[in-house]
């Protein structure tokens, strides 16, 4: 079975994409990804020191950047309803609803243990390696590796 075809059967909502990209087409994924980067490093969230600060709760720094994150989440969801905006490659986007689940109560203490920790959450980490910290590649080969633990356990576990 391809990328694709379980894209198509996933259960969670993933958007069905059935164009393949070729390697050019997914340059521009890279040309975003060092952009937010770039934008992580200037605004100092991959900081170790301010993700301490949050966790301490001695600055308002992280909680404006989540903050910030969360309003425009919000309004570009309602804009993607409001007037059916489609993808690059003119599919729909459909958002599946959500259900609730104590398990989300467990997952998210346990991200954010990890984050307290380890001063990184997944998208930081390779801006992280980015700017040299190549200690942080323990950190990214840990969260793969309780990525494919949770895929390999996650039908025993309360959902």
């Amino acid at each position: 079975m391809s990328n694709l075809e379980n894209k198509n059967t996933d259960s969670e909502g993933i958007n069905a994409s059935h164009k393949k990209e070729t390697a050019f087409a997914n340059l521009k994924y890279l040309i975003v990804g060092i952009f937010f980067g770039i934008v992580f490093v200037k605004a100092e969230i991959i900081s170790w020191f301010r993700i301490q600060e949050m966790f301490h709760f001695q600055s308002f720094h992280m909680y404006g950047v989540i903050g910030c994150a969360v309003v425009v989440g919000l309004i570009s969801v309602q804009l993607i309803k409001k007037f059916n905006i489609k993808t690059l490659d003119g599919e729909k986007i459909e958002i599946q609803p959500k259900t609730f689940s104590k398990g989300q109560i467990y997952g998210g203490l346990m991200f954010g243990f990890g984050w307290a920790i380890t001063g990184a959450c997944p998208g930081p980490l390779f801006a992280q390696i980015g700017t040299g910290a190549t200690v942080i590649v323990v950190t990214l080969v840990s969260a793969i590796f309780g990525t494919w633990v949770y895929g390999l356990i996650k039908d025993k576990l309360p959902h």
